[in-house]
């Protein structure tokens, strides 16, 4: 059972599986504005669709129901939304978590996995952060997705429930919606309108291609140890102004289309994950950043209509 499975890293997730391995999914999504039946078309006709919310008692029951494994992308996650409407963050992400535990109790699932973020640690200035620091999120998203977190481990200390987190960093690539920093300044630059970049633009992300994430969560799936906690970084930090002027660079586009607006509330400065962890499974990121962004723009040139 995928949750979230049409949206950007789930429906990623979703042909990953469909291209390397024989699997009989059941996908459970919301259909929010950032999830999309174009995502999953190629692969309709291959899997189980139900609209519906994970916070959904009733439905996810029926859903989950003969699922061997679970993995539970479905979350709010955009930062600037979750400043203007904590409430939708909170349900989806903390309530929602709470429902498919319950429901993974019920039905004896044998594998849970947690689908988290690099932003739940807050910001670093300097190191990376490992699976045993401390959470300390600032903003109502990633409060969000920590309280999420904090119930899958405690879950597995108080009931055993079968349960792996896997937390990322700032993914990209094909599918997402154009409101995060690399598809919103893509879709702007093609049509010459501002890129705003926040404050003096030196917010430095790690930055990982969606489809390394999708293998390095298939890994912690099958491989990962039970109640345990696996960062999937790319090792590709590179601050938003870098990366701003690369996708101008890419596309042909005068950096004049930069503009420089008030920086967001409660903005981290820096996120770095360590994935030695993970590595000791066999992952490792495969795409380099360069490639990873030509194959990106490209991806949103050849689907310009879907979004403008």
């Amino acid at each position: 059972m995928i949750t979230g499975g049409a949206g950007f890293i789930g429906s990623n997730f979703v042909h990953y599986l469909y291209e390397n391995n024989d699997y009989e999914l059941v996908i459970l999504d919301k259909l929010t504005y950032a999830g999309d039946m174009e995502n999953i078309k190629e692969v309709s006709d291959k899997v189980e669709f139900v609209k519906g919310d994970i916070a959904d008692d009733e439905i996810v029951f029926s859903t989950m129901k003969d699922c061997d494994m679970v993995v539970n992308f479905a979350a709010e996650t955009h930062v600037d939304r979750s400043i203007q409407d904590p409430g939708v963050f909170v349900k989806t992400d903390v309530i929602g978590t709470y429902n498919l535990l319950e429901n993974v109790r019920k039905h004896d699932v044998e594998r849970y996995l947690q689908i988290s973020t690099d932003e739940v640690y807050g910001s670093i200035e300097a190191g990376s952060f490992t699976e045993k620091s401390n959470l300390d999120p600032s903003s109502p998203y990633s409060a969000s997705k920590a309280g999420g977190d904090l119930l899958v481990s405690a879950y597995w200390k108080t009931y055993d429930t079968p349960v792996i987190t896997t937390r990322s960093s700032n993914n990209f690539g094909p599918r997402q919606y154009p409101e995060k920093l690399i598809p919103l300044f893509i879709m702007n630059a093609m049509q010459d309108k501002p890129l705003p970049v926040y404050g003096d633009g030196k917010n430095v992300r790690d930055w990982i291609y969606v489809m390394d994430n999708c293998k390095g969560i298939e890994v912690a799936l099958l491989k990962g140890e039970l109640g345990e906690v696996y960062n999937i970084g790319g090792g590709n930090e590179r601050n938003n102004l870098e990366i701003t002027k690369l996708i101008l660079e890419l596309l042909g586009k005068p950096e004049s289309l930069i503009t420089f607006v008030e920086d967001r509330l409660g903005h981290d400065r820096r996120y770095s994950l360590d994935s030695a962890k993970i590595m000791k499974l066999g992952w490792k990121p495969e795409t380099t950043f360069e490639d990873a962004m030509q194959e990106t723009v490209e991806w949103y040139k050849k689907n310009f209509s879907r979004f403008k």
